[in-house]
């Protein structure tokens, strides 16, 4: 029931989660980077989505939430990924080329309480 719009009190997020193995061994603007490419793609291929609509929405852009996640290294990126995949909850794993390498994911914007169970594991992206 990912799909269903949230009640009007629900903040609509964006949640996205890095590799801390990356964080740690690559440039922070590389690192950066990845999270905006996911981000963008993720909002791009939802664009039509009621949710994407809204939070791109003129009265929603001065007050967009995201959230930054971290994951220890690329296998638990992929487990994240195939268990979202799993219950349809809409993301984009980016995956950087011509390197091949997953790097980080994005959701679309969902209403916080219909997503946040699956990241509530996960430590905040330092």
């Amino acid at each position: 029931m990912a799909s269903d719009v949230g009640n009007s009190e629900d903040i609509l997020v964006q949640y996205v989660v890095m590799r801390r193995d990356l964080i740690e061994n690559w440039p922070m603007g590389s690192i950066i980077a990845q999270g905006c490419h996911a981000a963008v793609a993720a909002v791009w291929m939802h664009r039509d989505d009621p949710h994407t609509s809204k939070y791109c929405g003129d009265d929603n852009l001065d007050k967009m939430h995201k959230v930054t996640l971290e994951v220890k290294g690329e296998a638990q990126l992929i487990n994240l990924s195939e268990k979202l995949k799993g219950s349809d909850i809409a993301h984009k794993l980016w995956i950087e080329q011509p390197e091949n390498i997953p790097t980080c994911l994005a959701t679309k914007p969902y209403p916080k309480t219909l997503v946040a169970s699956f990241f509530k594991k996960l430590k905040l992206c330092k």
